[in-house]
């Protein structure tokens, strides 16, 4: 499956079951590894447990040698055992035949070996036949942000906002072509020549993409865009620094009082990771129903209902888009709509919803800034075909979207909320915004790391008061507003004009 059959050496006992299929071993090994125990068995992995600050130094590098005797151990082991058996254990019992039967290999074949590199090889086999190969020290680590693997001798991280390169490495294309195959066929896709492109997730809800051969010349690209296992929530923003305590306080207030909120960010910025922050505010008696291409958010309210678009067979048919999904959630008695992300179309949909009684929508979308957003609104739902003036649709976006959060990465790798936006209505045929609170930088430190402020603009009352009044929120709103006042010399709030 990861290399060429190897004949050579005398083979050791059969185990599990008297005959091996070849042919099957990769959806068969696939199989082996139920995906709630993925992270948990990779968790004890050495290199997985103590992040360091240069992934390269985590992961040894190993001799062509190396991946030599590893081929042929691993060559023997598929001779040895029958998978489809494999499979019927539960993941500790498989994991642990596996390294009793790959020690008897190495014996057999007098490997000669030191106990570390030994145990290390025993690792990493066990992690190919069960899970996901030479990933699981990376997926098990959890200061990782996303995995970038060009072909199979070159993969990146990124790790606190920088991208790094890693030792990591696979077999062959061939290796890494069978466990992207293994990833999504868990979520009922497929990718090869005939679609070579796919979208999927793991089970912990992170996001995959997959482009192979032949569009991709080097190899398969495998890009992840991992999910920490505990599930964050605003107050870790907080510690982080990317809001301030009175700014997540606003974004706490926005989500209770059912503000139709659009989070706004370019790629990497941690849109979804807000989103799903933002949904903590919402209250465990109404009814939610999500919209995804890959479904990532993970909502903790017990009555959520969550939809994922499908892609087309092999004749084309069959295709789900988000639009499809959108106009069936208004058939569900939705209390709130949540788009994952608004790539087309389906905004025209979202914005139906947000305008017909679904108030406390929220969706994401691409753009570098609230202004762009709307633009960026309009653009989609032009793409649908509409031929509505663009005034019609202007107004149409300010009856529907209350709040554009924009959240931004900055050049020194940390990602801010870097605005908190109203939208207040239609000034002839522009679109009027009022910042509630922005975030401003004030320099940088030795490190080269960015210093800023987050600061209210001097907005005592935002369009939203009176939904704050209905909710019983205004006091802590009024008093979260105070509290992120930057004064100037005259001690004025910055922001406001005074005569």
């Amino acid at each position: 499956m990861f290399g060429r059959r190897s004949t050579e050496g005398a083979q050791p006992p059969r185990r599990v079951a008297p005959q091996a299929q070849p042919a099957a071993a990769a959806s068969a090994a696939a199989a082996a590894a139920p995906a709630q125990t993925r992270a948990a068995e990779a968790a004890p992995a050495p290199a997985a447990a103590r992040p360091a600050p240069e992934p390269v130094e985590q992961q040894r590098r190993h001799s062509e040698e190396y991946y030599d005797v590893k081929t042929t151990v691993f060559n023997a082991l598929i001779d040895t055992i029958d998978l489809t058996q494999l499979a019927k254990l539960d993941a500790a019992a498989a994991r642990e035949e596996i390294r009793d039967i790959v020690s008897e290999i190495i014996q057999v074949k007098n490997v000669v070996m030191s106990i570390a590199e030994q145990e290390e090889l025993l690792e990493d086999i066990c992690n190919d036949v069960l899970g996901y190969g030479p990933l699981e020290p990376l997926l098990a680590r959890d200061d990782i942000a996303d995995i970038m693997v060009n072909g199979a001798s070159t993969t990146f991280i990124e790790v606190s906002g920088k991208v790094q390169k890693t030792s990591v490495r696979f077999a062959d294309n061939q290796q890494l072509m069978n466990i992207c195959q293994r990833i999504v066929s868990q979520v009922g896709r497929r990718v090869d020549e005939s679609s070579p492109i796919c979208d999927a997730r793991l089970p912990d809800g992170s996001r995959v993409n997959v482009i192979a051969p032949p569009l991709a010349i080097d190899g398969p690209a495998l890009t992840i865009r991992k999910f920490k296992k505990d599930r964050l929530r605003l107050d870790n923003l907080v510690k982080f620094g990317s809001i301030t305590p009175a700014g997540k306080t606003v974004l706490e207030i926005i989500g209770r009082v059912r503000c139709n909120v659009l989070i706004s960010g370019g790629t990497g910025s941690g849109k979804t990771t807000l989103l799903n922050c933002m949904t903590g505010c919402v209250d465990h008696d109404e009814r939610i129903i999500t919209c995804e291409d890959s479904a990532e958010l993970q909502l903790q309210q017990p009555h959520v209902v969550r939809l994922e678009t499908r892609p087309p067979n092999l004749e084309g048919e069959g295709e789900i888009t988000m639009r499809d999904l959108v106009k069936n959630c208004l058939r569900m008695r939705p209390e709130r709509i949540i788009v994952g992300e608004v790539r087309g179309p389906e905004a025209f949909d979202l914005l139906q919803a947000m305008n017909t009684g679904h108030d406390g929508s929220m969706g994401t979308l691409h753009a570098n800034s609230p202004r762009e957003a709307i633009s960026r609104l309009e653009s989609m739902i032009m793409m649908g075909g509409y031929a509505l003036p663009v005034k019609t649709i202007r107004e149409m976006i300010c009856g529907s979207i209350d709040v554009i959060v924009q959240a931004s990465r900055l050049r020194d790798g940390s990602r801010k909320i870097t605005h908190i936006t109203e939208v207040l209505g239609m000034e002839d045929e522009t679109v009027t915004l009022q910042n509630i609170l922005v975030y401003e930088v004030t320099g940088e430190d030795a490190n080269g790391k960015l210093v800023g402020r987050h600061r209210s603009t001097g907005i005592a009352r935002p369009r939203f008061w009176d939904r704050a009044e209905y909710y019983k929120e205004e006091a802590r709103l009024a008093d979260a507003l105070a509290s992120a006042e930057v004064l100037d010399s005259h001690g004025n709030p910055l922001g406001e004009t005074h005569g």
